[in-house]
């Protein structure tokens, strides 16, 4: 398991002033600026945020050192990362998506389908990207209790009970 956790991202400049788009990744989306100090990919720490406004799928935010609209655009598609440590625990049955990546899928015969790749959300709930052992493409699979009926972080993997069809040769 990872220290950091993405939490959200930064969607660039909104208005003149340096103030950031914001979109959070977090249960209460307004959480994400009580985890602070937050940091992005290639190390640059943002030791504060005060959340401005509301916009269309997220907020508006300052964040310390960030003051023209051209350092705001410069952190366009920028992903934020908080320490785990900082963020809540999760019940049993929730889990930050960093924790799925990597984990070994097996169907529910024991037999290795392949590996999780991603967890991505386009707005109609949880998918796990999933790649196929010996394949190049990836399949998705609703990451829902029927499809997903037991995650072991422990054992390292994912038990699955895919729909017919979903994995070539399963």
């Amino acid at each position: 398991m990872t220290d950091l956790i993405v939490v959200g991202t930064l969607g660039g400049a909104f208005g003149i002033t340096g103030e950031v788009r914001l979109k959070s990744f977090c249960a209460d989306p307004a959480a994400i600026a009580d985890y602070a100090p937050l940091t992005t990919q290639d190390g640059k720490i943002f030791p504060q945020m005060v959340l401005t406004g509301q916009v269309k799928g997220g907020f508006t935010a300052r964040i310390d050192g960030v003051v023209t609209k051209e350092d705001a655009d410069s952190l366009r598609n920028v992903e934020l990362y908080a320490e785990r440590s900082r963020l809540p625990n999760l019940p049993d049955d929730e889990y930050y998506y960093t924790d799925l990546v990597g984990l070994t899928v097996v169907d529910t015969g024991n037999a290795t389908l392949g590996t999780v790749k991603l967890v991505v959300n386009h707005g109609a709930g949880d998918l796990l990207e999933i790649l196929p052992t010996g394949m190049s493409e990836t399949v998705l699979l609703p990451f829902t209790q029927v499809n997903v009926p037991t995650v072991d972080l422990h054992a390292q993997r994912v038990i699955v009970d895919p729909p017919a069809g979903i994995f070539p040769d399963a």
